[in-house]
């Protein structure tokens, strides 16, 4: 019995890192192909990308990136869980970073304060733009697909009407920025100096600690267990006693609270100030990310740090004669291959599993034929 567990759990292993494998030696295949359909050579092209994403700065880059990209991808993958698609953390990041500069702006204390009010400030406001779909899908059921396009609408022109001159933006010296108050050297978050390679971002921390609370709470509490149970099947969740519609609001704000901190790494580590060159679409990548890393903290993290590393590399090849697109090509047929990898395997699994269990039965049916015949 030890020896039969033991095969079904290397087997079960070998299943789960056949899909990702898969995935990615067919996007490199499909990358290949599509270079060599404009007329070049893809592989001095991937020689490049593993030459120029190995030097030490590119290594900071791809680390601050996954940074963003980490707290992008859990903040999806919590709704992910729920069985809800948050397409809002664009929205929510945004206007969660927009309204937490203002308020960092606008202060002027010690750092150990202030960082903590501008991060939670960041928090509270992506939460409560969050419950606005949650509110509405269990009260009126709408779709927090339809309901979160919409706030990122209303999210992009809020923060448009606001950042005006006048209002709660400035203009810079030069004339050409629009952007709120520069925040404090207080409210400046720790870098590490990484020497000629850059400062790395001291908000790497607290992603991680992101991760490692999604990873426990989901994983070993009663309310991680509610959720993954509502996501799977909201009447068995609530036959067992789960409070439906009270979990979707809840992993809803959840999800925004993630999302709130999805631009800080940019804000407390880069720019200091919310400005109109502020990142876009992080919230769409997030969902990228998810999609690769499986909702899986660690997956999500490796997927992160592709993203970061294909960004590097994939700019540095149009300085060697390659298209600058080459990059929205490979990060669509990894998240294309990756969906389809994943369905294959999961497919395989299941015939798998169904075979062990009609063996099993027919061996259980043939012993009791036995035993009656004797």
């Amino acid at each position: 019995m030890k020896k039969f567990t033991s095969r079904i759990d290397k087997e079960k292993l070998l299943l789960a890192a056949a899909a990702p494998v898969l995935a990615l030696v067919a996007a490199l295949v499909v990358t290949a192909l599509v270079i060599l359909a404009t007329g070049k050579n893809p592989f001095p092209a991937f020689n490049d990308m593993l030459s120029y994403g190995s030097a030490s700065d590119s290594q900071v880059y791809i680390l601050n990136k996954a940074t963003t990209y980490y707290l992008a991808g859990i903040a999806v993958a919590v709704g992910f869980r729920m069985n809800l698609f948050n397409i809002g953390v664009d929205g929510q990041y945004r206007l969660a970073a927009f309204l937490a500069a203002v308020v960092g702006g606008a202060m002027s204390l010690p750092g150990i304060v202030q960082i903590p009010v501008i991060i939670v400030v960041a928090m509270l406001v992506g939460a409560m733009w969050s419950a606005v779909a949650g509110i509405l899908k269990v009260t009126r059921g709408v779709s927090e697909v339809i309901s979160t396009i919409m706030l990122n609408a209303i999210a992009t022109a809020i923060i448009a009407y606001l950042i005006q001159p006048g209002r709660l933006g400035q203009l810079d010296s030069a004339g050409t920025l629009v952007s709120t108050k520069p925040l404090p050297d207080s409210a400046w978050f720790f870098t590490i100096d990484m020497g000629p390679a850059g400062q790395l971002w001291g908000f790497i921390v607290v992603a991680v600690l992101a991760g490692i609370a999604y990873w426990f709470t989901l994983g070993r509490t009663r309310f991680g267990f509610d959720l993954r149970a509502v996501g799977q099947s909201e009447s068995a969740a609530a036959a067992s006693g789960a409070n439906v519609k009270k979990m979707i609001i809840t992993s809803m704000i959840i999800s925004g609270l993630v999302a709130g901190l999805v631009g800080m790494p940019t804000l407390l580590n880069d720019t200091h100030q919310f400005d109109n060159s502020f990142p876009t679409g992080l919230g769409f990548t997030g969902i990228a990310i998810a999609l690769l890393g499986r909702n899986n903290p660690i997956g999500i993290g490796l997927a992160a740090l592709l993203w970061g590393f294909l960004e590097r590399t994939t700019n540095h090849l149009e300085f060697i004669g390659y298209d600058k697109e080459i990059l929205g090509v490979i990060q669509g047929v990894i998240v294309l291959c990756v969906v389809i990898a994943y369905e294959l395997v999961r497919r395989y699994g299941l015939k798998r599993q169904q075979q062990r269990v009609g063996a099993e039965l027919a061996a259980q049916a043939a012993k009791t034929e036995t035993e009656v015949t004797a």
